[in-house]
């Protein structure tokens, strides 16, 4: 019986981790979307086609951040933030410069530092990834989603700068 109790522990503390880990950067990110998401600035320039629409944006950013916490989750779960691994601090840089980019391009208007803030995110998310792949190969496959979208909202980014 105390083993099964254990178990039930273990498992009730797990829940808790994978739910803080997926809930935080989430919060962060739904509570940005909703202080700079407005757009007013993004939906009044002229944009080519391939420019989402804001809505779907938001919903990218979400979806991106979601996979991203559940793939940290993963990592710490197989023990791969302790050591000396810089995979923590890469997945942090990465959530910091992914939650600026709504307000430097929605409300300030700021495209190039946006630019500059969406290349680095790339390259703290991409480093993210290749430290991910070494710990666990599904976190490393739930990082490709939110890499690939980061590389998206990189050339928007850019984009807007010349228009």
């Amino acid at each position: 019986m105390a083993s099964h109790e254990t178990k039930r522990a273990q498992a009730r503390r797990a829940l808790r981790s994978l739910a803080i880990g997926i809930a935080v950067p989430f919060t962060v990110t739904l509570t940005i979307i909703i202080l700079f998401g407005s757009g007013r600035n993004y939906n009044r320039i002229p944009k080519p086609f391939w420019f989402a629409p804001l809505w779907f944006i938001h919903f990218a950013t979400l979806a991106s951040s979601f996979f991203m916490g559940l793939a940290a989750w993963l990592i710490w779960a197989d023990g791969g933030f302790r050591g000396q691994t810089d995979a923590f601090p890469l997945y942090i840089v990465h959530v910091s410069l992914s939650i600026v980019w709504h307000p430097l391009v929605l409300v300030i208007g700021a495209y190039s530092l946006a630019s500059i803030s969406c290349l680095l995110d790339f390259a703290a998310l991409f480093m993210s990834y290749l430290r991910f792949r070494k710990i666990n190969p599904f976190a490393k496959d739930l990082a490709k989603p939110p890499l690939a979208w980061a590389a998206y909202l990189t050339l928007l980014t850019l984009k807007l700068i010349l228009l």
